[in-house]
């Protein structure tokens, strides 16, 4: 389809505040923007343990990965909001004592992510962490044995406990929750700068001007400083 170029009476036309604000929120609050907020914590490493776990703590629990890139869909409603998929890859160790099982987890764990505005003229993003019934668990056993372990152990539902526990951290800390705020007076401040009035063309004529005048001064200052009578 065609794009028509705006005419005159676009550029003259006008709406309400309260549309302005509806309109400048959907464009602020794009899924680009709120990738990059929750992407910040992407590509860090988990790194849990060894912790001593079950009777007399002998049995040994560590789990490492790493957070990958978010994916995000548009929620409905009168709110802008985003339900936001944040894939974790993850290897999940279970030390006995006498062998060593390991299970390697693909997951999934959902976010709500919605824009509110804050006074100051800025925008949060809210993030409503995930339940652990809500994380998705893909785990492959690595032998037979750990097969049976797995379900006996219920290593499933430790890893959506503790991913969801570790994401909901990550996303509090401060320099997350920085990512989250968008302070739009800088942004205007910014905007209006590049606005300021550039120099006119004829603003280093007068300056050569002047500098001409100076320099005549200079070379006849005795002659305007003479007395007239002595002449």
């Amino acid at each position: 389809m065609a794009v028509r170029e705006p005419s005159p009476a676009d550029e003259e036309a006008s709406i309400s505040y309260s549309q302005w604000g509806v309109d400048f929120f959907l464009e602020a609050v794009s899924e680009e923007r709120l990738l990059g907020a929750v992407n910040t914590i992407a590509g860090h490493p988990i790194d849990f343990g060894p912790m001593g776990v079950g009777p007399g703590r002998i049995a040994k629990v560590r789990a490492y990965g790493e957070i990958g890139q978010a994916l995000a869909t548009r929620e409905p409603g009168e709110l802008i909001s985003y339900r936001v998929l944040l894939p974790v890859s993850l290897t999940f160790e279970l030390d006995l004592g006498v062998e060593k099982q390991r299970f390697d987890a693909e997951l999934l764990v959902p976010l709500t992510l919605t824009a509110v505005a804050r006074p100051g003229v800025k925008i949060y993003v809210e993030a409503t962490p995930p339940d652990p019934s809500e994380v998705r668990v893909e785990l492959k056993a690595q032998g037979l044995r750990a097969s049976v372990l797995q379900r006996v152990a219920n290593v499933e539902g430790e890893l959506r406990r503790f991913v969801a526990r570790y994401v909901s951290k990550e996303l509090d800390k401060p320099h997350v929750r920085q990512a989250r705020l968008i302070e739009v007076s800088r942004a205007i401040d910014k905007a209006w700068a590049s606005l300021a009035p550039r120099p006119r063309p004829d603003d280093g004529v007068m300056a050569d001007l002047n500098d001409a005048l100076v320099q005549e001064i200079r070379d006849n200052e005795d002659a305007l400083l003479a007395d007239p009578g002595s002449a």
